[in-house]
């Protein structure tokens, strides 16, 4: 580490989506991506943009999902979204009209203001980045400024499924797509929902025939396909108290959560191991350990907690409350026991001056972690900060600007220094190799919020299309005929997209349980005939052209992966022993 350096600061934004194009549109469905890309996506962009503009030189690791990237890269997503961004312009002029026929003039003109946002958002997307977002990201990364990671290809929490193939498919799936769309293979893997399994005997969690079986541990899967590092949540390194990152936004899972909270015993915290370095896992003969960054936990509350953290403060934009039919937000958060009836209206210079200050002390609590960690252990750490990407603008309308103030306080100061994770791996060469438990960065640490008495459902389902594709992989895999090659194909497609555990995720907060459901089973339904018409042809039986006419349909709604290859789901290339 440079000299006079305390530490280094590590961000890492994990942008992800299901699949939403022809699956639905509002509430549920397409407009997730416009929401996102227009609160969040394109905002992040402009702030690093804004950066270099301004002469500084902004690191951050930015994970993007392949499922997330496959979309942004669809033909149809652009019209789209121009729609979209149409709409809410005109929904802002009609409520200015409104505002002012009423005598409310400062409604009036927060109206104005979200038409100007709307208008500035969609002349950057089509005259600064061409309609295409993909291109900007891959220009960061080539200006060196951000490093783009991967993740598995439709967010599967990778714990819970049922086949070491599976996995495997979710990896290989995921690396391809990414090099595919960003011209790199990358070096980290975001876990989806940070959730990790060690190597040991396993036992399906809901009812199977199976019994226990030896199982990889997931950082194997990663050292097999390059993969160099990934994140982990605190309590997973050195044990401890978990707090989870969701609780606070969804009062669902506080009532859950109450369920399993009795059966929860934290482990004994151990001091030995720092969150501020980088450590190693796995200890597998012949295979390559991986990295891991820890989330730290003191700056992540701050950041994640909408109950006491900077999201609450009471002069930001109230994520809840919206005015109809156009759905703007013209309320202030007021305070954390504010019920929607008496939220005061937004005022935007007020919330500035709370960006400005809620800056300053995440860089003053950065300063001091890291001066600390510098004391006790006598060398420089790493602080990584990792959070979902839609909390800054989506959830959070300041965070981008307030990410923006952080990291030109950063910059500006000789102590501490932005980081990539892979740029810190390769400077520093960790050589502390740990073992890891099971777990995820949910509450309590562990499966709840995606294996509950509401999911185990989805599970059942999950488990037998993943035996069933593994099967007809063996069968049907080393196949020249390519009528029956797209039959499978597809096939795979389906059950990668049953597996994304986003689903699960909807279902157990409430938050779209219905489509959701709807949704799971839907690609349960198109795998299970798919899987039927495969057997059929395969054993030169008589295939009806109206499943043939079914086939096109899927190939055109759920046009996904266009490299995915079937042998991935047909033998673990390195078994267990």
């Amino acid at each position: 580490m440079p000299k006079g350096k305390i530490g280094n600061v590590a961000f890492v934004l994990h942008s992800h989506l299901p699949y939403v194009l022809d699956h639905g549109r509002w509430p549920h469905g397409m407009d997730w991506l416009n929401e996102a890309m227009a609160e969040t996506y394109i905002p992040l962009i402009d702030l690093l943009y804004r950066l270099l503009e301004e002469g500084y030189s902004p690191r951050i690791t930015i994970g993007v999902t392949p499922v997330l990237a496959e979309q942004l890269s669809d033909s149809s997503f652009p019209g789209e979204f121009s729609s979209y961004l149409d709409n809410k312009i005109e929904s802002a002029e009609t409520d200015s009209k409104q505002f002012s026929g009423w005598s409310r003039p400062h409604l009036a003109q927060l109206a104005i203001f979200w038409k100007e946002h709307y208008t500035g958002i969609k002349a950057r997307f089509d005259e600064k980045y061409k309609r295409d977002l993909i291109a900007p990201l891959r220009d960061l990364q080539e200006k060196g400024v951000v490093e783009l990671i991967t993740s598995a290809a439709t967010h599967a929490y990778l714990p819970l499924l049922g086949e070491d193939t599976a996995i495997q498919a979710q990896i290989k799936g995921g690396i391809s797509s990414h090099r595919r769309i960003f011209g790199v293979i990358p070096r980290g893997m975001w876990l989806p929902e940070c959730a990790y399994r060690p190597r040991y005997e396993w036992t399906p969690p809901i009812g199977d025939e199976r019994g226990k079986s030896l199982r990889k541990g997931i950082e194997e899967f990663l050292s097999e396909n390059g993969i160099e590092y990934f994140i982990v949540d605190s309590v997973l390194l050195k044990g401890g108290r978990s707090i989870g990152v969701y609780i606070d936004r969804f009062e669902v899972l506080k009532r859950l959560w109450g369920r399993f909270e009795k059966q929860y015993r934290p482990q004994k915290e151990d001091e030995e191991k720092s969150p501020y370095e980088v450590h190693l896992v796995g200890s597998i003969e012949g295979k390559k350990p991986v990295a891991i960054f820890t989330r730290d936990p003191e700056t992540g509350l701050q950041v994640w907690s909408g109950e006491w953290g900077y999201p609450g403060d009471g002069w930001y934009l109230d994520f809840h409350k919206k005015h109809f039919p156009g759905g703007h937000r013209y309320w202030r958060v007021t305070s954390a026991k504010s019920d929607l009836a008496d939220k005061l209206e937004y005022e935007p210079e007020r919330a500035e001056e709370r960006v400005r200050e809620n800056a300053h002390h995440f860089h003053k609590m950065v300063r001091e972690i890291l001066t600390n960690h510098l004391h006790r252990s006598g060398k420089g750490g790493i602080l990584c900060a990792p959070f979902d990407s839609e909390l800054f603008g989506h959830w959070w309308f300041e965070g981008p600007h307030w990410l923006y103030q952080v990291m030109k306080l950063i910059e500006e100061d000789e102590g501490v220094e932005l980081t990539t994770c892979g740029e810190y791996l390769s400077r520093v060469q960790p050589y502390k190799v740990v073992s890891l438990p099971e777990g995820s960065w949910g509450k309590g640490g562990y499966h709840y919020i995606w294996l509950n008495e509401w999911t185990q459902w989805t599970w059942k389902h999950i488990y037998e299309d993943e035996r069933k594709m593994k099967e007809l992989a063996q069968r049907f895999g080393g196949t020249k005929d390519e009528n029956l090659m797209k039959i499978l194909k597809q096939l795979a497609r389906e059950l990668m997209l049953l597996e994304s555990s986003d689903w699960q995720f909807l279902i157990s907060t409430w938050s779209a349980r219905d489509y959701a459901e709807l949704r799971l089973s839907e690609h349960h339904q198109n795998f299970r005939r798919l899987a039927d018409m495969a057997e059929r042809y395969g054993e030169g039986r008589w295939v009806d052209p109206g499943e043939w006419n079914f086939l096109g349909a899927c190939e055109e709604r759920d046009r996904i992966f266009p490299d995915i290859k079937v042998e991935w789901f047909k033998a673990v290339e390195y078994p267990p022993k």
